[in-house]
């Protein structure tokens, strides 16, 4: 049973553990292993995450290349799923994963997910099919990347927290944290250096990288934790599977138009393939309570500080996971045009420029999570869940034509913020965790995490197009009619959905060139259409209603973090789980002590059993 100090009520008593058995890994490891460890795990995750930016920087090379135009209302979908593809199935099988690390070994399936990260990583790279054919491809290619994906960062905590000591997790995750993050914005700038080179350097990039990883992994990883003996849970991983992708799907096409709607909220099949998926989550849920050895194990929520994290850690990725998103908008079809940019190198600088974002969090991820072993996540990550939320006020307040070092500053203090935040709160959660519980555990937090980053980009863009589809019609049409443009087109312009809007400046294209087309830019004035298609019509056209919509969508976000921070106050004092200590042998009794032992006295003292498995509050 888990219990704390007096200062802090106990925990209840999580299920029982099943039987244990030690590692398997043959060989002992020495006092540096614990650093071989983090090296490369860290260099594991960084690899994942990299690879989950690299992508939006590069689609406008990428669909140049398969020869499609993502614009066009057929292909939307197709975008839509290359971004989110890779989300989607890590957000599904990380819990799965690692529940096979608890039963096989984390090292075993975080080797096996840096080789078939590798695999996929070339198969995309040598993509030779174009139209749809070649979109389905990368589509394919990227899900099943993302397979290896899910299982590397199923084990990468629970590993670390394995191999390093509870006075040093916080430092070791923190770092671990630090990669992930770092990874995001690498990953953008990687992207508009390579893409424009060629694009398949994108994924290739991930080769080398890969190969090292694997070999590196098989040959000094060991598994030092413990397994466990049980049956997978098949039909708790079918309906988990089923009910979050139906979920994630109806998210993904709500805020694609529908039959004249800005978005396909009101779509039937969007309603009905979302009431499907939490109908599904929810007999999952029932599932869970009567199998013998779950793969989502419910009963981790009694333990406070397990629950408090991960609802903390769901709130603050729903707060920000959308926020690249609409940084890179904001950057590429607003601001740098506006300061002399070309529309086609605003993807490579919209990454240059948020790089305070990434400085915040290098500085803050490592020292806190430092400072959490001594001192507990709970003033940490409450604290930074708190100027997350300070800063995303000072968002909604910048216009949108902004002085670049004020905007500097306040990246900085929302990466500061999120940093003091996600090393504490990662250490927090695997240090409430028996040691046969961090694999499913690990997968249970990284699900909420990604599954967040999903929910956050639709809750994001369905606030944007909705703040966007007030005025965006109107001043679009009365612009284009001011330039000369027929009524026909800039009526035809201006009945486009909002989304059309977003997914231009997403893609670094020239807005108003790809939404009106040449023909009709070919029956204007020479100056007409040069300045129509220059670098101040779209950006000052687009302000006012892009700010709206930016000031709904960030209103969003600080509610999201203050109420995280709530959740993160909640969480109670420093909980760490401690295992028993092991049995001590007897030790064997010398003949003369024998003979002594055989002459009557007194009577023996009755000795009281060891205490079962605790935790220990700090």
């Amino acid at each position: 049973m888990a219990m704390a100090s007096s200062s802090e009520p106990a925990e209840p008593p999580v299920d029982p553990l099943p039987a244990r058995r030690p590692r398997a890994g043959g060989d002992p490891v020495g006092p540096h292993y614990k650093w071989i460890a983090l090296s490369n795990t860290t260099l594991g995750v960084l690899m994942v995450t990299i690879n989950m930016s690299i992508l939006i920087i590069a689609l406008p090379d990428i669909f140049r290349g398969i020869r499609i135009n993502p614009l066009e209302p057929g292909n939307t979908g197709l975008l839509l799923w290359l971004i989110l593809g890779y989300l989607v199935v890590t957000a599904v099988l990380v819990v799965t994963f690692g529940r096979l690390g608890d039963m096989i070994g984390r090292v075993r399936m975080y080797n096996a997910g840096f080789a078939v990260f590798t695999v996929f990583s070339v198969l995309l790279s040598v993509t030779w099919m174009q139209g749809t054919a070649g979109a389905l491809w990368l589509i394919g290619m990227r899900v099943l990347q993302g397979v290896g994906g899910a299982m590397l960062m199923a084990n990468s905590s629970a590993i670390l927290t394995d191999v390093f000591p509870v006075q040093q997790r916080g430092l070791a995750l923190g770092l671990n944290q630090v990669a992930g993050i770092a990874g995001s914005f690498i990953g953008l700038i990687l992207g508009g250096l390579l893409a424009p080179v060629q694009w398949h350097l994108v994924f290739l990039v991930s080769v080398p990288v890969g190969l090292f990883g694997t070999c590196w992994a098989y040959w000094k990883l060991r598994d030092t934790g413990t397994t466990e003996h049980s049956q997978p849970d098949w039909w708790g991983n079918l309906t988990f599977a089923v009910g979050l992708v139906a979920v994630l799907v109806a998210i993904t096409y709500g805020i694609q138009p529908y039959d004249g709607h800005v978005m396909g909220w009101t779509n039937p099949r969007v309603l009905a393939t979302m009431a499907a998926g939490l109908l599904v989550l929810a007999v999952f849920c029932v599932v869970e309570t009567r199998v013998a050895e779950p793969m989502f194990r419910l009963s981790l929520f009694r333990i406070r500080a397990f629950t408090a994290g991960n609802i903390a850690n769901l709130l603050s990725g729903i707060g920000r996971g959308g926020l690249m998103f609409v940084l890179v908008i904001w950057l590429q079809g607003i601001w740098l045009p506006q300061h002399g940019y070309g529309f086609e190198s605003t993807p490579l600088w919209a990454g240059i420029y948020m790089l305070p974002m990434t400085i915040g969090f290098l500085v803050a991820g490592p020292v806190s999570g430092w400072l959490s072993d001594r001192w507990g996540a709970r003033p940490f990550a409450t604290g930074g869940m708190l100027v997350a939320a300070a800063s995303f006020v000072l968002l909604a307040l910048l216009p949108a034509n902004f002085h670049y070092p004020a905007f500097a500053c306040i990246l900085l203090l929302n990466g500061i913020g999120m940093g003091l935040f996600a090393s504490p709160n990662r250490a927090a959660i695997m240090n409430s965790l028996p040691p046969q519980r961090r694999g499913v555990g690990a997968g249970m937090t990284t699900t909420f995490q990604n599954s967040a980053m999903v929910l956050s980009i639709g809750v994001f863009f369905s606030l944007m197009i909705s703040g966007l589809a007030q005025t965006l019609p109107q001043t679009l049409s009365s612009g284009l009619i001011s330039q000369g443009v027929p009524t026909a087109d800039a009526t035809r312009v201006a009945g486009l959905p909002p989304v059309a809007v977003l997914f231009a400046a997403l893609l670094g294209y020239n807005p108003i060139q790809s939404l009106l087309g040449p023909s009709a830019l070919q029956q204007l004035p020479a100056d007409h259409a040069a300045y129509l298609t220059g670098r101040s019509f779209f950006p000052a056209l687009i302000s006012p209603p892009f700010s709206q919509g930016l000031t709904i969508a960030f209103g969003f976000a600080v509610a999201a973090c203050l109420v995280a921070a709530i959740a993160s106050w909640l969480r109670g004092g420093k909980y760490v789980y401690a295992e028993p200590p092991e049995p001590v042998p007897p030790r064997p009794v010398p003949p003369a002590r024998q003979e002594e032992a055989a002459v009557p006295g007194p009577a023996p003292i009755e000795l009281q059993p060891p205490d079962p498995p605790r935790a220990a509050s700090e």
